[in-house]
This record gives structure tokens, C-alpha cells and sequence, in this order.
């Protein structure tokens, strides 16, 4: 958190050389979910708030009630807000914490997933309805049966859609072993597989799992899962799927090192292939994404804490061009340039 001057001043310096700027500025936006429907870019974040809650590792601060929906004709038009899409006190079965949404479209309807404590403190997914892809959104009366944790991430591949969800820490995905919770489980010894993402497919009304979820495997490049103790390229939170050149793109958080990183695979379940750094931290202790294709182009929508002076749980959505190689490789960005890879504001 930004408490202090020297804290404050190096914020300050990062935002001069900063790649980008916030695409909102009149409140805290953070998760950017972003999807091109009908030629417009609509934007799905989370609503960040000042609720005074202590920081832990648990995330309790990051207590956000509502959703709004953003949306821009193109990636560096003007932005519209149209309001408040879906509120925690609308959710009969929610009591807090709205975590990190996404959206799809299937049949004229939105759907929109999220994340949000039962009054237990356990995370489920639910979904909502509209007939807009800006809401309002009408709740379900109950979350998706059998889902678990937090940052729901739905895929539309060949008529079918697929979540990919779970967040470790205070996303409680450590506590749970084949699709089980107990309250006694942790994240696994450094020299064992890491926890991943899970999968599942969407029934065709688009409200529960149409299969049992299954881990999203992540392999180094000798074939070998992705350790626990590698936390430099092991699975976090903050799953995003896009397809480019005939290949699954699993991209994701890797939480306490800061970096979002990609793993690459021939169909929707992986097993995925580790394949590189997609961008560097940014101020902030959380970093969390979505990318997107407009007209040809490619873009990361993802977010920092630039605006708020450093505030952690206080965050603002950006976007930048992404690039891939010849091979289909992701050039890494650097949110502050190549000058500022090494970014401490966490």
C-alpha cells in the first residue's frame, strides 16, 4: 500500500513512464473482462471500494458489492458507463465479495458469471441474465451447482462454452481435492504439482456444468507439471482462454510474483505447455486480465493501482496492444517500460 513518501514518489515516477493510462478515472475498476459483441468492446470488471477492512491474505479488503459494465467503439475511444449491472443485495444467495465477473452470449441472452461468499464465507459461481450485454442483469436464485472458488472465465469454442475457474489463497481453491471441499486442506509441498484452474462445460442453457470440472494441467518444457514451489510460472488465479492461430492460449496470475504468464495446448482441456511471460508486475499486489480481438488486432485489458497512489485493493482498468511472433509467441509488455521491469509497489 502507498503510506508513505518514498512510496508515493515512486508511484508517481512509474505513472510518467506508464504504456498506458486508466480507461476510467471516476471510481476504482478492477479483473477487466473484455468482449467484442457486435463490432462494440463491452468491458466486465470489478467494482473496487474503500470498505476499511484490514489487509490480509485472505483478500477480506477487497470486499466490492456491485458490478458495472463498460463499454468503447474501439480500444482508445471514449468509454461508457452504463451503471450499476447487478448489486450482492440482489443475489439472494450472496452475501459479500463480488469478486472478478466475465460474460458470454449465446442466443440473443448475456450471461454473467461471478464470484461471491455465501453467508458460510465459502465462494460459489453464480450467473445472471439480460437481454443487453449492459444489464441489468437478473440473478439466479441459486449458484452453479458443484462450482467452487473465484474469477469465473467462460470460452465459446465450437458452439460449446467452457468455465475455467479458481483462485488459490483467499480464493480457497487449496481447500478443495477433487471437486471436495475440507476445511483442512492447504496448497500442496513445493516439490509437488501445483494447484491449477479448473474446467468444465457449460450446459446448453448456460446456468450449470454440464460435466464434472477437471484440473487445467500446466507442463514445463520437459513434460513435467508445473511445481508448487515454482511460483514464478505455477497457476494463481485469474484464468483467461483466447485461441490464435489454431491454438489454446490458457493465460493467468501467478499471485505473489506479480507476472501474468501463458501456457499454450490443441484443444480446450490442455494439457497446456508453459510458453512465457505475457506482462511484467505492475503497481499493485494483484494483476488480473482478458484478451481480446478487435478488428485484427489484439489487446490486454488488465489493471494496476497507478490512480489510487499504490492502494492495492483501489484499482483502475487499462489496456494495451498486445504482439505475438512469428512463432505465436506473446511479446512480453512491460506496464512502465523496459527501463522499470522490476516493479516493488506491491
Amino acid at each position: 500500500m502507498a503510506d508513505n513518501k518514498e512510496t508515493l514518489d515512486r508511484v508517481e515516477q512509474l505513472k510518467g513512464s506508464a504504456i498506458s493510462q486508466p480507461l476510467v478515472t471516476h471510481l476504482y475498476t478492477a479483473d477487466p473482462s473484455a468482449h467484442v459483441f457486435d463490432g462494440r468492446i463491452y468491458i466486465y470488471p470489478s467494482h473496487d471500494i474503500e470498505a476499511g477492512i484490514p489487509f490480509n491474505d485472505n483478500g477480506d479488503h477487497f470486499a466490492m458489492e456491485d458490478y458495472h459494465v463498460f463499454s468503447m467503439d474501439r480500444p482508445d475511444g471514449e468509454v461508457t458507463d452504463h451503471g450499476v449491472a447487478l448489486h450482492v443485495k440482489d443475489v439472494p444467495w450472496a452475501a459479500r465479495q463480488m469478486w472478478a465477473p466475465d460474460a458470454a452470449r449465446k442466443d440473443g441472452k448475456y450471461y454473467l458469471y461471478f464470484p461471491a461468499k455465501r453467508a458460510d464465507g465459502i465462494f460459489q459461481i453464480g450467473v445472471a441474465v439480460s437481454g443487453s450485454p449492459t444489464g441489468p442483469f437478473t440473478p439466479e436464485a441459486a449458484p452453479i451447482e458443484g462450482s467452487y472458488s473465484i474469477d469465473p472465465c467462460v470460452f465459446e469454442d465450437g458452439g460449446e462454452h467452457y468455465m475455467y475457474f479458481g483462485g488459490i489463497w483467499g480464493g480457497q481453491l487449496q481447500k478443495y481435492r477433487d471437486n471436495r471441499f475440507d476445511a483442512g486442506n492447504e496448497e500442496p509441498a513445493d516439490h509437488e504439482p501445483a494447484l491449477t484452474a479448473r474446467v468444465a462445460r457449460l450446459s446448453a442453457d448456460m446456468k450449470q456444468f454440464a460435466e464434472a470440472p477437471r484440473p487445467v494441467v500446466i507442463l514445463d518444457e520437459d513434460g513435467k507439471e508445473l511445481l508448487a514451489g515454482d511460483h514464478d510460472r505455477r497457476y494463481f488465479e485469474g484464468p483467461w482462454m483466447h485461441k490464435y492461430d489454431g491454438k489454446y492460449y490458457f493465460s493467468y496470475s501467478t499471485g505473489d510474483t506479480h507476472f501474468l504468464c501463458y501456457a499454450t495446448a490443441d484443444n480446450p482441456y490442455g494439457p497446456f505447455t508453459y510458453q512465457g511471460k505475457i506482462l511484467t508486475p505492475v503497481i499493485g499486489w494483484t494483476t488480473h486480465h482478458s484478451i481480446v480481438e478487435v478488428d485484427g488486432r489484439w489487446f490486454l485489458f488488465y489493471h494496476d493501482s497507478s490512480l489510487s497512489g499504490g492502494v492495492t485493493h483501489l484499482r483502475s482498468v487499462k489496456v494495451a496492444e498486445l504482439r505475438y511472433d512469428d512463432e505465436g509467441k506473446i511479446v512480453t509488455l512491460y506496464p512502465y517500460g523496459e527501463a522499470n521491469q522490476d516493479v516493488d509497489i506491491a
